[in-house]
């Protein structure tokens, strides 16, 4: 390889350590901060002393997920500017105007408030404090908004034309309310809510498994139930309306992460491959497990529609296919074993078997909900690349490649950056792994007089 392809591959992989590194931490933020406007609320309504131990034990964790995402992702935006300094000259009067947007909206609101949420208890009236949460699961969900926005205009440009290597806008709200973006930023909110739900259903069986504060983990282990009842089943809806939008807007990065080569003839099913060895040299697979008809039936909701093929698609325009056909099948794997659990705690409690006295008795099912917490992460870091690299080999689709968009600077200063993203981040892994076992090992709050003079919000 010639040095500026060294150049380009060498940013790929930075942004993409940084990026997939950074996600990890304000996706929890989303749901839990929701989680705790719900506790906060009961604790104002109710007034009982339990919603308020939950609300100070869970924004603890909230708090340093939100610190490492803070730390995290200015670097990250950074990069547009010194690494990818061609994409930024040719999106930048749409994508700039995106993350300008999530600064000043959300990040800001988050800024604002958080400062409240966290330090204000016993100085502020509990309905003020609610508010600030609020504030702060307002803006992390917002942040996700614009986000995903500027990235799914990335998938499926729009409201604009590109005119001399740089993108015109001539619609913003056409732009935002691009093709992909309908399903995407549902998509990835309730990822971040499902998440949220397995990382507080993930714990909480700890505490129950390990027989620590029982009564109080319980209860918060059923709330993530709850809410996992309603959320597993609408991100498996969404995300088969996400596939189906890739059929209608994208159908060769459909093809590629399911390994798709030759388009079916009209009246006959397209398959679904479970399994395969995919090899682009030969445009095939060399082996395969399939399901006839299956993969017309997800995509187009008939038996026989038909579904292109990469073959129709020329070589250089392909998306890599082996990354994206596994990364996708692990996504759908976790995605449908956490439905699963979420039907067979609700079979357990149904039995009884969430009851205080015979929760310890129930090791399987705490033992797969701890193991559902990384599970859930690795499902959206696994759709994440299954996204990105299905988009290759372009950065804005169709109009801009990955190669044309990077800055001309040595391999060896990307090279030298890398190693010191990958050191400090591990670092900051190791750094947050202390700090929340020490949160975790203490535990919550045993005494209600922890409260205070909030302890009876309503008799204020």
């Amino acid at each position: 390889m010639d040095g500026f392809t060294d150049t380009v591959m060498l940013s790929r992989v930075q942004f993409a350590l940084t990026a997939m590194f950074h996600i990890l931490w304000p996706v929890a933020t989303i749901g839990v901060s929701l989680f705790l406007v719900f506790l906060e609320a009961c604790w104002i309504k109710s007034g009982k002393d339990e919603y308020y131990r939950h609300a100070r034990f869970w924004s603890r964790l909230f708090f340093l997920n939100f610190a490492l995402g803070v730390a995290t992702g200015i670097p990250l935006e950074f990069q547009f500017g010194t690494n990818w300094s061609a994409f930024s000259r040719a999106g930048g009067d749409f994508f700039g105007h995106m993350l300008g947007y999530e600064a000043a909206m959300a990040f800001m609101l988050e800024a604002s408030f958080i400062g409240i949420m966290m330090f204000g208890w016993k100085r502020v009236s509990p309905q003020l404090h609610l508010f600030a949460t609020s504030m702060v699961a307002f803006g992390a969900s917002l942040s996700a908004f614009w986000i995903m926005v500027a990235n799914s205009w990335m998938q499926t440009p729009a409201g604009g034309h590109f005119d001399e290597g740089k993108f015109i806008v001539t619609s913003h709200l056409s732009a935002i309310f691009n093709s992909d973006m309908a399903w995407s930023v549902p998509h990835m909110w309730a990822a971040a809510l499902e998440i949220s739900i397995f990382v507080v259903g993930g714990l909480s069986a700890w505490y129950l498994y390990k027989n620590r504060h029982t009564d109080f983990f319980l209860n918060s282990f059923k709330w993530a139930v709850l809410a996992a009842i309603i959320i597993t089943p609408l991100q498996i809806w969404l995300g088969d309306g996400a596939g189906r939008g890739a059929y209608e807007h994208d159908p060769a990065k459909l093809a590629a992460f399911e390994a798709h080569w030759q388009t079916n003839p009209q009246g006959r099913g397209a398959p679904f491959i479970v399994i395969a060895w995919p090899d682009p040299e030969v445009q095939d697979n060399r082996w395969s497990i399939e399901i006839p008809n299956l993969l017309s039936l997800l995509t187009t909701h008939t038996l026989t529609g038909q579904v292109r093929g990469l073959r129709e698609f020329p070589r250089e325009d392909q998306p890599p296919v082996a990354i994206p056909f596994y990364a996708f099948r692990i996504m759908v794997a976790i995605g449908t074993a956490l439905f699963l659990l979420m039907l067979w705690t609700l079979w357990v409690w149904r039995k009884g078997g969430l009851d205080a006295p015979r929760i310890a008795r129930q090791k399987w099912l705490l033992r797969t909900w701890m193991a559902a917490l990384p599970l859930s992460y690795f499902a959206m870091e696994t759709g994440w690349v299954t996204k990105e690299m299905g988009r290759q080999p372009w950065v804005i689709h169709g109009l801009l490649r990955t190669g044309d968009a990077a800055s001309r600077i040595p391999a060896g200063t990307v090279a030298a950056s890398l190693a010191a993203f990958a050191s400090v981040y591990t670092f900051l892994a190791v750094l947050f792994f202390v700090f929340a076992w020490r949160i975790i090992a203490r535990g919550p709050d045993s005494q209600s007089e922890d409260a205070g003079s909030d302890a009876n919000p309503g008799k204020e």
